[in-house]
């Protein structure tokens, strides 16, 4: 991060950035979970740490690297919705914190099928 000599320095925990990413993830449709059982109801009730699990940061020298492990809803098509959570998750770290992101992994751990109404 740019600091300013007069002013002091900033430093974003690695939580901090896991959690972007993981709120990023969530807002793509089809995505129905992360992988750690953040769905967004237990989101609701158990506040954003929930967000991080299912989530991995390293950040060295300004350069974040993510690896996030999803379960997406049945009937989408997997390579569309990975791409697009991607894009998301690398716009809304670099844009929120400056960071620059290098790579954004994704390892789809399973297909949630709806229940029949």
């Amino acid at each position: 991060m740019k600091t300013d000599e007069n002013l002091g320095e900033v430093k974003i925990a690695d939580e901090v950035v896991a959690i972007i990413a993981g709120l990023a993830a969530m807002e793509v449709e089809g995505v129905a979970s992360m992988a750690g059982n953040a769905t967004r109801e237990l989101i609701s009730k158990l506040g954003m740490k929930s967000l991080s699990k299912g989530v991995k940061v390293d950040v060295l020298d300004g350069i974040v690297t993510v690896s996030l492990a999803l379960n997406l809803n049945y009937g989408y098509s997997i390579k569309e919705i990975t791409s697009k959570v991607q894009e998301k998750v690398k716009t809304a770290i670099e844009n929120m914190t400056g960071l620059e992101v290098a790579d954004v992994n994704i390892r789809v751990a399973g297909v949630e099928i709806p229940e029949e109404a």
